[in-house]
């Protein structure tokens, strides 16, 4: 290419260095503040050419300016973060916005950089609302726990397993909060009922665009259709953060990307318990491991395996086992579809 460059992406600009390799001359500055239109102008200079290039880390923002690269027919090469900082080697000097755009030149430039996959743009979409949604249940579970802890924190009868999931359970929880809470408690606990009603409803419209995406996307049938406990949404989610042709070399960096892999640290004849590692989609994690939890029923194809996994150490490792097997399988089913995975079923 006779043009490559990097481009260092912040919240309030984004530094760019490029190098034209036919005359040597190399050019940095800013574009600010970091946003489509400005950065739609500064590439209206490369208009016309087809031999330019750019790098930019795999961080917040990427997503914009790798489709406004496209748009302006640059090619965009997405950088995995940690790799690329591995690729510095020790700091020899303080590390600012220049040294990082012209870090991500010289790596593209020679060829080594840590390229990320970059997934089509209704990938993108899909992850966004899977994003969106696990965040709801989070937020679902977290109101759930200040209603239990607000009972406990005044001394109320504890609640029941299905107070929160039935007209009669939430009934029986308002006249509880009456006779036994605080009028601040109460007022707290009115607050959580209400923001769980809110959460309810926008989960429920997520949930339907997300099994509609589900239905129509053929990676996600054939993971439905192949593993046992994967559904609708674990089958998407599977297909959107592993899918694509040529994504992993083995299902064991499936697995590592997932963030399911065992960490161990060794120091000295001292070894600290394994833990997971919890890097990459904490989505994955979260539908593999309840995919894994189903494997519990006697009536599973992997119960052996799970029954003796949680014989030997305890039902919670035995899921986690069962979830690595199968990010595994999924890993090889969408190597056999390819790019097909990605399309319309």
């Amino acid at each position: 290419m006779p043009i490559v460059g990097g481009l260092d992406i912040h919240r309030k600009q984004i530094t760019f260095d490029y190098l034209d390799t036919a005359t040597g001359e190399v050019r940095r500055g800013q574009i600010a503040p970091a946003d489509r239109a400005h950065l739609r102008a500064w590439l209206a200079r490369f208009a016309g050419r087809d031999d330019v290039a750019f790098a930019l880390e795999g961080c917040t923002g990427w997503r914009y300016v790798a489709e406004e690269l496209a748009a302006a027919g640059v090619a965009a090469h997405v950088a995995e973060p940690a790799d690329t900082a591995f690729a510095r080697g020790r700091k020899r000097h303080a590390k600012t916005d220049k040294t990082d755009s012209r870090h991500l030149r010289v790596l593209l430039e020679q060829g080594r950089l840590p390229e990320c996959w970059i997934p089509p743009a209704q990938i993108l979409e899909c992850r966004a609302l899977l994003e969106a949604y696990h965040d709801l249940r989070r937020e679902h579970t977290a109101w759930i726990e200040r209603i239990h802890a607000v009972f406990f924190h005044q001394g109320a009868p504890r609640l029941g397993e299905g107070a929160l999931r039935t007209e009669h359970g939430l009934a029986a929880l308002r006249e509880a909060a009456a006779i036994h809470l605080s009028p601040a408690g109460q007022l707290q606990v009115a607050t959580a009922l209400d923001m769980l009603a809110a959460v309810e409803a926008r989960m429920d419209t997520l949930r339907q665009q997300l099994l509609h995406a589900a239905r129509h996307l053929a990676g996600a049938r054939a993971l439905q259709a192949r593993l046992y406990g994967v559904g609708p949404l674990a089958g998407l989610a599977m297909t959107c953060w592993l899918g694509g042709a040529g994504r992993f070399s083995s299902a064991r960096k499936a697995v590592r990307f997932a963030g399911l892999d065992i960490t161990v640290y060794s120091s000295d004849g001292k070894r600290s318990p394994g833990h997971l590692s919890r890097q990459g989609p904490e989505i994955l994690r979260w539908v593999a491991y309840e995919a894994g939890k189903t494997h519990a029923r006697a009536s599973a194809p992997g119960h052996d395996y799970y029954a003796a996994v949680k014989d030997r150490a305890d039902g919670k490792i035995a899921a986690l086992a069962q979830a690595r097997k199968l990010i595994r399988q999924a890993c090889h089913i969408l190597a056999e579809l390819g790019d097909d995975a990605l399309t319309a079923a």
